[in-house]
């Protein structure tokens, strides 16, 4: 196996738990509850949670790029690092994913266990939005650890 190729191949699993972890265990409530609001109060708290999420994915990477040597450029990882970032900011801004899923016709599944209208539904992980919503980070954590084991 060459260095790019193990390099990537202990970079996503790694950046997968890093996701995961940061994702659930370092957002807030505040973050999470907020970050999908429109104007600037919205973009402020996901730009907070995405600063917490990154240095959690970042010292993930350097952890692994010391631990076992890898084959990373500082470009990079930064590019890594910025693809990570901005891929998860775009997403968790909410109404961008909502728009994709409507344009590529998942609006349906989109809305799938979401609390109804004028109800008082109980809100629960297993919506198709959290899903869209985390195989979206989880393919540009495949995008990202690749440009990190290759630029």
């Amino acid at each position: 196996m060459s260095a790019s190729g193990l390099t990537f191949a202990v970079l996503l699993p790694g950046l997968l738990v890093a996701h995961n972890v940061a994702d659930h265990w370092v957002q807030s409530s505040h973050q999470a509850g907020c970050k999908g609001l429109p104007g600037w109060a919205g973009r402020r708290a996901c730009a907070a949670h995405v600063l917490g999420y990154t240095v959690v994915t970042a010292w993930l990477v350097v952890g692994l790029w010391v631990a076992f040597d890898l084959s990373i450029s500082l470009p990079g990882f930064l590019l890594g690092q910025v693809i990570s970032a901005v891929t998860h900011y775009w997403a968790d801004r909410r109404t961008t994913l909502a728009w994709l899923a409507r344009i590529v016709g998942r609006a349906q599944f989109y809305r799938m266990g979401a609390p109804r209208e004028n109800r008082d539904d109980n809100p629960s992980l297993g919506t198709g939005a959290y899903a869209l919503d985390q195989s979206w980070h989880w393919l540009w954590l495949g995008v990202a650890a690749f440009v990190t084991a290759v630029a």
